[in-house]
């Protein structure tokens, strides 16, 4: 098989595109997720975090994301929980996406009263126990939500794929 060799720029263009996310897990002392709600799509609920910028790294752009979007200054370790990835989907988003879900540990009671929303991204948050969740959100959306839970109760490292757009 002959192969020619391309500049890496023009390599590049031959590989799949993708996109990546990175976020916090975080649970109140009762185990209970704590999740945001969604300006732009109100039946989502979803981690403190976001798309990474050009030069970040995941753990970065999930500490940014965090203090942005709640006010919370994440000082912790790195602990990775999961990683997602999403499948292309043209009509929806015309790359992959790729997750990084990072443990953020228990928030105290004082930690949560101190949580300030970007109204431009979030309009609330909340903590339920998992039962509660499962009536919120999407079947998708909750499964992934237990696996992370339970990637989390284990300390094993999950990988998830989905093709669901969330």
């Amino acid at each position: 098989m002959a192969t020619t060799w391309l500049p890496p720029a023009e390599f590049i263009e031959t590989l799949p595109r993708a996109t990546a996310y990175a976020c916090l897990y975080f649970t109140d002392t009762h185990g209970r997720p704590l999740q945001l709600r969604a300006t732009w799509q109100p039946e989502l609920w979803q981690w403190p975090g976001g798309n990474m910028d050009p030069g970040e790294t995941p753990w970065e752009t999930a500490v940014r994301e965090c203090r942005e979007e709640t006010g919370l200054v994440f000082e912790g370790r790195p602990r990775l929980l999961a990683t997602h990835f999403t499948s292309h989907r043209a009509e929806q988003w015309p790359a992959n996406h790729i997750g990084f879900i990072f443990d953020g540990g228990e928030l105290t009671d004082a930690q949560i009263a101190a949580v300030v929303l970007d109204p431009e991204e979030h309009t609330e948050y909340r903590l339920h126990a998992l039962a509660e969740w499962e009536r919120e959100m999407n079947p998708a959306s909750f499964r992934r939500l237990v696996e992370v839970d339970q990637a989390r109760r284990t300390g094993a490292t999950l990988y998830l794929e989905s093709d669901d757009g969330h």
